[in-house]
């Protein structure tokens, strides 16, 4: 049987029910009150902690062990790449140790298709549309990857170096072209911004399959099982896959093991114009010839075309040489500024070049040099047997000194019948001007007449020539005029 309650008795519980209701909600906010004032007690403590005591000089420290200003921080990211057995595992361990010996900072991204492989998968299990997905998947992921050290490298306060164990335009070796144009197109990805603006330098450490077979080994990577002959095919196709690339240097078994690690680090410092002194043996120089009359495109090897502008700047001084670079396939642009200072420690040329964001590249138009013309090319990349060459074909508007001109570029260590039998055979090579000012992009550019200009560069170092002193000779140096 239901009891029954008067409206008297209902009315008294639900004042008491109010009651408590309302205590309850003091008790809870006089709660929030006093986490409130203890998390902001351990918020002060926290910044008291780690504020500097007095006589202590934590940021001097800081400095002494590399720490730089923002404005002139470095973030440089490269690319080790190549065959199975190249030397990358080494180079990445090399490379760390250099740089951290120079006060930089060094992240090394790890390879994202070891770290997938690792996880069972077999390509040879997979149906030809999951091979697709694998490989889509694969660059998405070591481009998340890559992006999380990008935002460690510039977040530090110190310069930084990221070396990325192979990067994306690896993944087009393992792909057929169809599939990778498709692949490309359905993400809305350009060869541009995924190998020419996303990173700095491509290092292809050629495999010992190619020149060292005796070294060649599998034993020491659970992952690779190639023989000697696909080994080779892998690493020719992934060293297509970078051909375009504005810095892309190629470090083969010309040497020992040694040298070769040598020559990679060196790449390296020469591009970002690092004082080296004697710690490492200059072996790898500029290479210029000029070229007349090309063949149809069907003679070449693949070969990626680009269009490129260069505009001189105004320079603080007449040692001093700025110039901007465009460059670009299909309206889709890298742009670079690079600064060159001669004598610097003894050296004779240093060039710091640094990649430029669309409006930074606007900005810095506005101090063109009006002394210079604006030059413009077609640059054609390709690569043969294993050495790198720019091919140069200047176009109009330009002086008419630049009609019809047509130059080729490498870096090599080879010399003699070594260096002539790597040279492309179907090239009408007419002479090398390596260091001849007649072909320096400079002296090229300038619109006064060469007989009467006084600032004709006739040495390997940039600056006003003293008239009365004779024209140097050759100078055959890693920092001479680089065309970008």
């Amino acid at each position: 049987m239901a009891t029954l309650l008067s409206n008297g008795q209902q009315s008294v519980m639900a004042t008491t029910s109010n009651g408590q209701e309302q205590q309850q909600k003091q008790r809870q906010h006089q709660q929030d009150e006093l986490e409130q004032q203890q998390e902001q007690q351990q918020q002060v403590e926290i910044r008291k902690s780690s504020s500097p005591k007095p006589g202590a000089m934590p940021s001097l420290k800081l400095n002494r062990m590399g720490s730089v200003s923002p404005k002139d921080k470095r973030v440089y990211k490269i690319v080790l790449t190549g065959g199975p057995c190249g030397g990358k595992t080494t180079g990445q361990s090399r490379l760390c140790t250099f740089f951290e010996n120079l006060g930089w900072k060094v992240f090394r991204v790890p390879e994202t298709a070891t770290v997938l492989l690792s996880g069972g998968v077999k390509f040879s299990d997979l149906t030809e549309k999951e091979a697709y997905k694998f490989q889509e998947n694969l660059i998405r992921t070591m481009v998340q990857i890559e992006n999380t050290y990008f935002e460690l490298g510039n977040s530090s306060n110190r310069n930084c170096l990221i070396i990325c164990d192979r990067g994306v335009m690896d993944a087009s070796a393992y792909i057929s072209k169809d599939k990778w144009e498709k692949m490309m197109a359905g993400n809305k990805w350009n060869p541009v911004e995924m190998r020419d603006n996303r990173y700095n330098q491509i290092l292809h450490l050629v495999s010992a399959a190619n020149g060292a077979e005796d070294f060649y080994s599998t034993e020491d990577h659970a992952c690779r099982s190639e023989g000697v002959d696909l080994a080779r095919e892998l690493d020719y196709k992934s060293a297509a896959a970078w051909v375009g690339h504005p810095y892309f240097d190629v470090i083969d078994n010309s040497t020992n093991f040694e040298t070769k690690m040598n020559r990679m680090i060196e790449s390296v410092c020469q591009k970002l114009g690092i004082d080296i002194g004697d710690r490492l043996q200059a072996t790898s120089r500029k290479l210029k010839y000029l070229v007349a009359l090309l063949p149809p495109d069907s003679e070449f090897p693949p070969f990626q075309d680009f269009d490129v502008v260069h505009h001189y700047l105004q320079s603080a001084g007449p040692k001093v040489q700025a110039r901007l670079r465009k460059r670009g396939q299909k309206n889709h642009w890298s742009y670079i500024h690079t600064q060159r200072r001669p004598n610097v420690h003894g050296q004779a040329r240093i060039e710091v070049k640094t990649q430029l964001t669309h409006r930074d590249y606007m900005n810095l138009l506005a101090q063109r040099d009006d002394a210079h013309f604006t030059i413009y090319k077609k640059r054609r990349c390709f690569l043969i047997n294993n050495q790198y060459f720019q091919l140069d074909i200047y176009k109009e508007p330009g002086h008419p000194r630049c009609k019809g001109l047509v130059l080729l570029e490498t870096y090599s260590s080879l010399t003699g019948d070594a260096l002539k039998n790597c040279m492309p055979k179907f090239l009408n090579i007419v002479k090398e001007v390596t260091g001849d000012p007649d072909y320096s992009m400079f002296n090229l550019s300038l619109k006064e007449d060469w007989s009467t200009t006084k600032k004709f560069c006739r040495s390997a170092t940039h600056g006003k020539q003293d008239e009365q002193s004779p024209q140097p000779a050759k100078q055959y140096h890693p920092y001479d005029e680089n065309s970008d």
